[in-house]
Parts: C-alpha cells; sequence; structure tokens
C-alpha cells in the first residue's frame, strides 16, 4: 500500500428529483421532436386502405400531445424542485455565482485555458446558468405555444378550459399560423441547444476530471479538497 491520500472527496450534487426530471425531460424532447416532424413532414404512410380504420397520423399527434404534457408537467416540478427543494438548494446557490463579476472572469480564463476553474457556491458556474435560464424560457415557449394549438383540436375536458387564456396568446402571437412558426423555431433552438449542452458536458467532465458526467446518474462529484 502506498498510502497515497486521495486529493479529491465526492459530493452530493443533484438530487434524485433533478435526476429524473433530467432524464425524463431528454426522453420526452427526443419523441416531440421525431413525432413533430412526422406531423409536418410525413414519413411513415400506411398501406393504403378503403377502411378507415389506420389513423396513423392521429396516433402520432396524439401520442406527441402526450409527450408535450409530460414535458410540461416535468418543467413545472422542475422550477418547483429549484425554488423550494432543500435537496437542490446548491442548484439555487448558482443564482450568486451568476451575478459575481469575479466568477464570470475567472469562469470565461477557464474556458480559455487560462486559469483555474473558480470556486462556485453553486452547481452551475455563470456561463451554464445562462445558457440554462435561456433555455427554459424557450421550454415555456414550446410549452405555451403547444397549448395554444391543442386547444384548437380538443374544445372540451382540459381544451375547453384552457381555450379562453390560450386564445389570448394566439392573439398576442399574431394569429394561428405565427404560433405554429414560433413552436418550429423553438424546436430547433432546441435541437441546437442539445449538442452544444452535450459537448460543453464532456468538456468540463474531461478537462475538470470531477466526474461531472457521472454526476447526472449517480448524483456524485468528485472534487479537491481544497477546493
Amino acid at each position: 500500500m502506498s498510502g497515497h491520500k486521495p486529493d479529491r472527496i465526492s459530493e452530493y450534487e443533484f438530487s434524485i428529483g433533478l435526476r429524473l426530471t433530467h432524464w425524463i425531460r431528454f426522453i420526452a424532447i427526443a419523441f416531440l421532436v421525431i413525432s413533430g416532424f412526422y406531423i409536418s413532414y410525413v414519413f411513415i404512410a400506411p398501406e393504403v386502405t378503403n377502411e378507415p380504420t389506420i389513423f396513423l397520423n392521429a396516433k402520432w399527434r396524439a401520442a406527441h400531445q402526450v409527450a408535450g404534457f409530460i414535458l410540461i408537467a416535468v418543467t413545472v416540478f422542475k422550477v418547483y424542485l429549484f425554488f423550494f427543494d432543500k435537496l437542490s438548494r446548491k442548484e439555487l446557490a448558482s443564482i450568486y455565482d451568476f451575478f459575481s463579476p469575479k466568477v464570470w472572469i475567472a469562469q470565461i480564463k477557464y474556458y480559455i485555458f487560462l486559469g483555474p476553474h473558480p470556486h462556485l457556491r453553486g452547481v452551475y458556474n455563470p456561463l451554464q446558468f445562462a445558457s440554462y435560464l435561456f433555455f427554459y424560457l424557450v421550454l415555456f415557449v414550446i410549452c405555451l405555444t403547444g397549448m395554444v394549438l391543442y386547444v384548437h383540436v380538443y374544445h372540451e375536458g382540459l381544451g375547453g378550459l384552457f381555450y379562453e387564456p390560450m386564445r389570448y396568446f394566439e392573439d398576442m402571437m399574431g394569429g394561428l399560423a405565427n404560433v405554429r412558426t414560433i413552436h418550429r423555431i423553438a424546436m430547433w433552438v432546441i435541437m441546437i441547444f442539445v449538442p452544444v449542452h452535450i459537448y460543453m458536458a464532456v468538456f468540463n467532465a474531461v478537462k475538470g476530471k470531477n466526474g461531472a458526467m457521472d454526476a447526472v446518474v449517480s448524483g456524485y462529484k468528485f472534487v479537491k479538497e481544497n477546493h
């Protein structure tokens, strides 16, 4: 035995609620993109028949709506965790780092290989927090426009309940055609965000050697003891 003392300690970074919402959101978004493309550009055509029994497009649309409501529920729950969950307090503390010019400068220097990673009070560095804030604003837009489109298909039950409020947002966006356009633009923004997010997560995990990628599964990161 060399008696070498490890210079890193495990630190509980992400709660089980945060990790579950992350992966459920990922699966929902992936399915919404695929099904959304199908609804707009049908790429699977059923066998031609005179019997009105297949309704493949309707099935894709229904599945798209179910995934949409899952995304809405997960997003609302994630916002609740961010502000009120005790295990997610460290995530909330990222706000302090976001408003610190010193941390901003140190983080930028770290990304261009001119300095060490700054000590953070929270989970996310300022650039991560800014990108996640932008991501959730886009999520809000795509969920809102999705609800506007939903109430024009289902006029009873939940659709009937939200019909009048959604008509207000429809008018504010300039009509249903604009709502569809905004919905698609938000989808493309998310599609661009995801690979950039994965690249930066891998970059931080490899450069920091702290298990940052593992943390979204296990919940634990490995930080330097004197960090």
